[in-house]
């Protein structure tokens, strides 16, 4: 019975993301939009980094494992840059100024990064909630509303870029959303299947350190040169505030 009822608080979380789906359809497609998005992510995806994974990752992993924690971040990193080659709609040369269309496809990449990484840390988060729920069900339920807080906004972004982007294919658009929506989910059905209630701490951590270097690799090399360049400026500062008060005000309830 405490079984199930940890992995319903993981399909919770989901619908956390699907409100942030809701409030970005009601978002007007302007470029101060894009600019307001963008600087959000950066701040927002910086600040989990900071406040949530970088602390989880060495907790998990200890001092001593920290020679784990430097390589999976790394590999995470490097994995996305190998990966980046691979995703579809994406305009590499950056010498010129992008077109509507190249922008467009840009947009969309940094879309399905996001969507990638994301999904490999909700898949992680959810089986640390489950795993916490199994033993304690309020404690597990405190970390779920936390971490759908943080949910919200990420789903606005996701939902945004991919919106925003070349959305031809609308399979492919809605297979990222559905995947992001219930990967929490299946991070808690892994060990509810196994019928596992605790998991190895140096394997969570090394799964959340290989997340951190993926969104390592998003913030540096594909939202911050688009921050950097945006035309309006106070957009893009009210987008970096907004995103560091809302995890930072967030960490207080997870």
């Amino acid at each position: 019975m405490r079984n199930n009822l940890a992995l319903f608080i993981t399909f919770l979380l989901g619908l956390f993301i699907i409100i942030g789906v809701i409030i970005a359809f009601f978002l007007k497609k302007k470029s101060k939009v894009l600019d307001f998005i963008f600087a959000f992510a950066f701040s927002l995806l910086v600040m989990l980094i900071i406040l949530d994974l970088l602390p989880e990752a060495i907790e998990h992993l200890t001092l001593k494992n920290i020679h784990l924690f430097l390589i999976f971040s790394m590999l995470g990193l490097l994995l996305f840059k190998l990966l980046d080659n691979f995703i579809p709609e994406h305009s590499v040369n950056t010498d010129h100024k992008l077109n509507a269309k190249e922008e467009k496809e840009n947009i969309t990449h940094i879309g399905l990064l996001a969507t990638i990484a994301l999904i490999i840390h909700n898949i992680v988060e959810g089986m640390a909630i489950y795993l916490t729920s199994c033993n304690d069900i309020s404690l597990g339920l405190i970390m779920s509303i936390g971490v759908g807080l943080h949910n919200i906004p990420l789903g606005i972004i996701i939902t945004t870029t991919l919106n925003m982007g070349n959305n031809k294919k609308p399979v492919k658009y809605y297979a990222c959303l559905g995947s992001l929506v219930i990967s929490s989910f299946i991070g808690g059905l892994i060990p509810y299947l196994l019928n596992i209630n605790t998991v190895n701490d140096t394997i969570i951590g090394s799964l959340l350190a290989l997340t951190l270097g993926m969104l390592l690799y998003i913030i540096i090399f594909e939202l911050f040169p688009k921050v950097i360049k945006t035309k309006d400026k106070k957009i893009t500062f009210a987008g970096i505030i907004t995103g560091f008060l809302i995890l930072f005000l967030g960490s207080f309830v997870g």
